[in-house]
């Protein structure tokens, strides 16, 4: 018996380090490529951080070219860190980044909560990032309880998210400060979305770094990213024909091969350096050829060496010829291109010396690479297309069989994997044909995703779980199980693409359906809001009111108080919106009223933004409208500090646009066009399409008010016929207004009324009528262009004066006066308008320093 010694751990980092001993595939035809490696690496050296992007198809040798440039770097001082996409990960978040980080942190399977926590300050501290702050969201990361031991985070879960990828940004360089690194992130056509978006942050920030970071993919994905100074692409071609020869020499150690062999395998293999080594593997294993003199020597004819015309023939022929070890390698396929020894050994329910001597057979074979020693051994196939090729070759039904006992062994053994990746189980159920249990896991994994604000990727487990439950009867279990996806579904829908999204919409009216089929359940309330929320954005007042009415009623029934304060919101909403300020404002008021921002920050999550900052925004706009200027800025400033405290990105755009309009309309227009940049910005940060919609149409009406008004008036059709594209239909009467307004300003007055037939078409079809003071008003100053008629427009500017008063909107009233006094002034009645506008100069009791009433003030001297 051959006995050994372990002497030291082997330092082994990937599947090359392992296939060390059984010698590499030899490495050709890619000196260029190395040598554009190496010189980028010297920029690093000297601080000039650097991206590569490798590109190529399936088995060309990218992995392999990485491998040239590890050898180049021994003896010089670097780390080397690893991240590996899957494609049973693909919507794991952070997937790749996870696995990296316990391996740097050191973390074994044995390791108690208490250990790793441990682990983590230690390395965190080694590197000037340990923080209360910083444990928590790492830790939370890696699923580390943490117990008491730090305070609870302040953040919202988007923040968290985003302030994660940046201190995992920030470690990566401060470990570069101690020696330079190189990050490599291979299989990138397999990454999840957010991994790709940390390294969106990653290319941003590692120029002046000493980090160079590759990227592997193949042709099918697009990198993002775009040209930048630092970044450079590099294609992997296949390799010509004397290429390929020589790779075979090198191959069989220098003995030729017959020319015949070496012609048909150049032929077959078209240049692929996977297809290469396989061939030329068959070739020597086919029993066919004899060594003479130092070559290679046919011993038949080479018909029957029958060499296959693709490399998939090429992987299945030589998998046919394993004999009984090929039912362990398909096995093997089954847990994925990586897997351990405790789950192979745990699936296959056989002796435990045959098992290892199959996988020692796979490894010898080079079909799998080899980490560590049994029980605590890992394994990697040796190329992806090598694990595809085996999983293929399964009978569906033993495949099927398979992925059902693989999910049951994660139940069983493996409790940390099922909380923490409950994807993966349910991968293994859906593949098995188990839909009822797969579904189940499937909502898990999305409401995980949900947690770490990973919407795209909670939006991929819920769909795919909501296609399995198509193909269950019709049961009340099913429609209660399609009720909680389809209401996750819908708000993850309703955060990554607004309100304005039909599919969310359609969601939300399936799940309506669903409630009167189940009855009242704990999506009640998260339903009848999405559901009130799209009548509100499409205009419909009155709809949206009596859904308003009825979710009031339910809560006061259920004695939820989050769901009252809800309640007053959506109603105040639809009232606002019908010009009925006082009572609105008195539901916007409850709203706060009820709102404790540590018990209920987490509604912004639930229903897509603050329902408190949302209310105050709009008290905001009610108390200015009143005729309180002074406290509705007061009260803007309060709904951004709580915005800000939230932490919530929707919110953010939601009280920036607020703000915006609100400065729009009372000044100073220097803070409407900052707040008008701030939505702006955020919208392109996040994605978010609505804010990025609606900021380009304040900024447009910022520009009216600027005198640039053939870019506002350009800015604002554009802006319109995108909204209305969109099916937006909220706030359209003062969009309506800021165009005609600009229109106005630049004397166009037919222009200008057209505009404003559209607008108050719109207010009779919805009834929106807080801005119709405003937009009879504008109207008359529009007839009193040049061609238009003085009597039409007093009669405009008297309905806008009895429209503002019925609604006791003193700040609109005070705008009608003022256009009266002005026409009357100009008919020789300066008298009466003096009187007229002194009476409601004289009823506010603050904002004096706001521009309707400093030029209110400016009028009635001047008709003194």
């Amino acid at each position: 018996m051959q006995l050994f010694q372990v002497l030291s751990e082997s330092g082994a980092q990937n599947r090359f380090d392992v296939a060390i001993a059984a010698q590499l595939t030899p490495l050709v035809g890619r000196e260029q490529e190395v040598g554009l490696l190496i010189d980028r690496w010297e920029q690093v050296e000297e601080g000039l951080g650097q991206v590569v992007l490798i590109s190529g198809e399936a088995g060309i040798g990218k992995s392999r070219l990485l491998q040239g440039i590890y050898d180049n770097l021994e003896g010089r001082p670097h780390w080397l860190l690893e991240h590996r996409c899957s494609p049973y990960h693909q919507n794991s978040t952070l997937f790749p980044i996870i696995e990296s980080l316990e391996r740097w942190l050191g973390f074994r399977k044995e390791d108690s909560s208490e250990d790793r926590l441990q682990l983590l300050e230690r390395r965190l501290e080694d590197y000037s990032v340990q923080t209360t702050e910083s444990v928590p969201l790492f830790a939370g990361l890696l699923s580390v309880p943490l117990d008491d031991r730090y305070p609870q985070l302040n953040l919202s879960p988007q923040r968290q998210r985003q302030r994660t990828m940046e201190l995992l940004v920030q470690l990566l360089v401060e470990a570069a400060s101690q020696h330079p690194v190189l990050a490599v992130y291979e299989d990138l056509h397999w990454a999840d979305p957010t991994t790709l978006e940390f390294l969106g942050l990653l290319v941003d920030q590692v120029a002046t770094s000493n980090v160079m970071a590759v990227f592997t993919f193949r042709p099918e994905f697009t990198p993002p990213w775009g040209s930048r100074g630092h970044l450079t692409q590099i294609s992997l071609n296949r390799l010509p024909q004397r290429l390929a020869t020589d790779m075979m020499a090198r191959l069989t150690g220098g003995k030729e091969l017959p020319e015949e062999v070496v012609t048909q395998i150049a032929a077959k293999s078209d240049g692929v350096p996977l297809f290469v080594e396989e061939l030329t593997q068959m070739v020597l294993e086919s029993g066919l050829l004899h060594e003479v003199g130092g070559r290679y020597e046919l011993t038949g004819s080479l018909t029957a060496l029958a060499i296959p015309s693709t490399l998939q023939d090429s992987l299945t022929a030589r998998l046919d010829r394993l004999g009984e070890v090929k039912e362990v390698v398909q096995l093997a396929s089954v847990l994925g291109r990586e897997f351990i020894y405790q789950l192979i050994q745990a699936v296959y329910h056989q002796d435990q010396v045959p098992l290892a001597d199959n996988l020692k057979q796979l490894v010898t074979g080079e079909f799998l690479y080899q980490q560590g020693v049994a029980p605590e051994a890992s394994y990697i196939f040796k190329h992806a297309l090598i694990r595809d090729a085996a999983y293929n070759s399964l009978l569906i039904s033993r495949r099927e069989q398979y992925h059902q006992m693989v999910a049951h062994v994660y139940e069983e053994s493996f409790p940390d994997t099922v909380e923490t990746q409950p994807e993966l189980v349910a991968h293994h159920y859906t593949e098995a044909g188990l839909n009822q249990q797969a579904i189940t896991y499937w909502q898990q994994a999305g409401q995980i995703a949900m947690r770490r604000s990973a919407t795209i990727e909670a939006v991929n487990h819920l769909t795919t779980g909501l296609g399995l439950l198509e193909e269950l009867p019709d049961s009340l279990e099913r429609a209660t199980s399609e009720l909680a996806i389809q209401t996750m579904l819908a708000n993850c829908l309703l955060q990554t693409r607004g309100y304005t999204d039909p599919e969310a919409q359609q969601r939300f009216k399936r799940a309506q359906e669903l409630i009167e089929q189940v009855g009242e359940t704990s999506q009640y309330f998260q339903v009848m809001f999405g559901v009130t929320a799209f009548y509100l954005i499409r205009a419909d007042y009155q709809a949206c009111g009596e859904l308003a009415e009825q979710f009031f009623t339910a809560a006061e029934r259920n004695n939820e108080p989050f769901a009252l304060h809800l309640a007053h919101c959506l109603w105040g909403c639809s009232l606002f919106y019908q010009g009925v300020f006082a009572p609105a404002h008195d539901h916007f008021l409850l709203a706060v009223s009820r709102y404790e921002l540590h018990e209920h920050r987490h509604l912004a999550l639930t229903y897509v933004q603050d329902p408190t900052s949302t209310s105050l925004c709009f008290s905001a706009r009610i108390l200015w409208l009143l005729g309180y200027p002074s406290k509705a800025s007061d009260r803007i400033q309060e709904a951004v500090t709580l915005a800000q405290e939230v932490a919530h990105p929707f919110t953010s755009g939601f009280v920036n646009a607020f703000a915006a309009v609100h400065h729009l309309i009372s000044g100073p227009i220097e803070l409407a066009l900052s707040y008008t940049d701030a939505v702006l910005e955020l919208g392109q940060q996040q994605s978010f399409a609505s804010w990025r919609l609606f900021g380009s149409i304040f900024r447009a009406a910022c520009w009216a008010q600027m005198g640039r008004t053939s870019e506002a008036i350009a800015g604002l059709k554009q802006g319109l016929l995108a909204i209305a594209g969109a099916g937006t239909l909220i706030s359209h009467t003062q969009y309506l207004w800021w165009l005609a307004e600009a229109h106005l300003f630049d004397g166009q007055a037919d222009e200008g009324l057209k505009v404003l037939d559209e607008a108050f078409a719109h207010l009779n079809n919805t009834g929106e009528r807080y801005w119709e003071a405003e937009l009879y008003r504008i109207k008359g100053e529009l007839l009193l262009l040049p061609g238009g008629s003085e009597g039409e427009a007093e009669a405009c500017f008297n309905q806008a004066f009895e429209v503002s008063r019925s609604q006791s909107a003193k700040s609109l009233e005070l705008r009608a006066a003022m256009s009266l006094a002005r026409l009357w002034q100009q008919k020789g009645k300066a008298s009466e308008g003096k009187e007229l506008l002194a009476g409601i100069y004289g009823w506010f009791t603050e904002g004096f320093d706001t521009p309707d009433l400093i030029d209110a003030k400016a009028l009635l001297e001047e008709l003194s």
